[in-house]
């Protein structure tokens, strides 16, 4: 059962509802992949302390103890397990996830490609039928929505088909984390159907996709420019008139680059802060950047939590 999240005027009070929602369900307990630098360190330390997850630490364990004692960080009542570098602590924290022993993957101070690397393996990773994606979960203070940017981190150049599952992956997480029913703007430059514009042409077949089943559990309309999708007066104006225009609550872009400039537009210039977490593997990954804050690396793993908690929940439903 997902907790209702009620809308509030006040600046990044979405976090603050998400990490307080994650607070109301059990800890998952989350392998933290080499967090050898006081930010990750640190964030790990806050989220335990939260009660949020439950931290196993592969790293290595000279590196992990040093860094705590530097910063006065208490991980005692962690279990660290010792690898000897961060290759070795991605491909490690891969093979607990598989065996059984976490419900989270985080990543520490390891580039994210390595990370990457070991989850998308054929052969030890954590792929499943679904296509692996990010979602940016936004926090615009001039926003009255939480907002979804998907995918702006792993799909260079989507096809169709992955678009697909990056549309479902990113609704999966928006109705299980206790949002409702979410409004999908597929977006594009403009907001007509051209063949001079491939990501029209794919806009028109996800939402005639959705109509026919293939995608389930939001309401999608597009291609939507990206004024269209976020602001009634320019909807209006336009002549676009539907329950997604205006309102968006996911933004779906045409390719990586332009969801990068897009989440990271609103991260400079509009102040928000962007919890990031990748879907579509085994489980639920917490993809966090050095530059993230505190608040963001907080609410990024009450995102997953929350997911962690849903799929759970229907693991036990299936089962009963």
């Amino acid at each position: 059962m997902t907790a209702t999240l009620p809308e509030s005027d006040r600046p990044h009070a979405r976090y603050e509802r998400l990490i307080e929602a994650a607070k109301r369900v059990p800890a998952a307990k989350t392998i933290v992949v080499h967090p050898c630098d006081e930010t990750s360190l640190c964030g790990t330390c806050d989220a335990a302390e939260a009660g949020i997850i439950i931290p196993i630490i592969v790293a290595p364990a000279q590196k992990v103890t040093t860094i705590a004692k530097k910063y006065n960080l208490d991980i005692s009542r962690f279990e660290i397990v010792d690898v000897p570098h961060s290759d070795a602590a991605a491909a490690k924290g891969v093979e607990l996830i598989r065996e059984g022993k976490g419900e989270l993957l985080m990543k520490g101070s390891l580039h994210t490609d390595e990370l990457m690397r070991a989850v998308t393996s054929s052969t030890n990773g954590l792929r499943t039928e679904r296509r692996i994606s990010h979602v940016f979960i936004m926090d615009v203070p001039t926003y009255p929505e939480t907002l979804f940017i998907t995918d702006a981190a792993i799909n260079i150049f989507p096809d169709l088909e992955a678009k697909r599952d990056i549309v479902q992956n990113a609704i999966d997480l928006y109705t299980q984390i206790g949002l409702g029913t979410p409004k999908v703007a597929i977006l594009s430059a403009v907001e007509t159907v051209t063949p001079k514009i491939p990501s029209t042409i794919d806009a028109a077949a996800l939402c005639k996709m959705a109509e026919r089943g293939q995608i389930s559990g939001g309401i999608l309309d597009g291609p939507l420019a990206f004024d269209n999708a976020v602001d009634p007066g320019a909807a209006e104006i336009k002549g676009i008139h539907s329950a997604v225009a205006g309102h968006a609550q996911i933004l779906v872009v045409p390719d990586l680059e332009a969801g990068n400039m897009l989440a990271k537009n609103l991260t400079f210039l509009a102040k928000a802060d962007a919890a990031g977490i990748v879907l579509g593997a085994r489980v639920p990954i917490i993809l966090t950047s050095r530059a993230d804050s505190v608040r963001t690396r907080m609410a990024s793993c009450a995102i997953a939590v929350l997911y962690a908690h849903a799929r759970r929940s229907t693991v036990g439903l299936l089962k009963a």
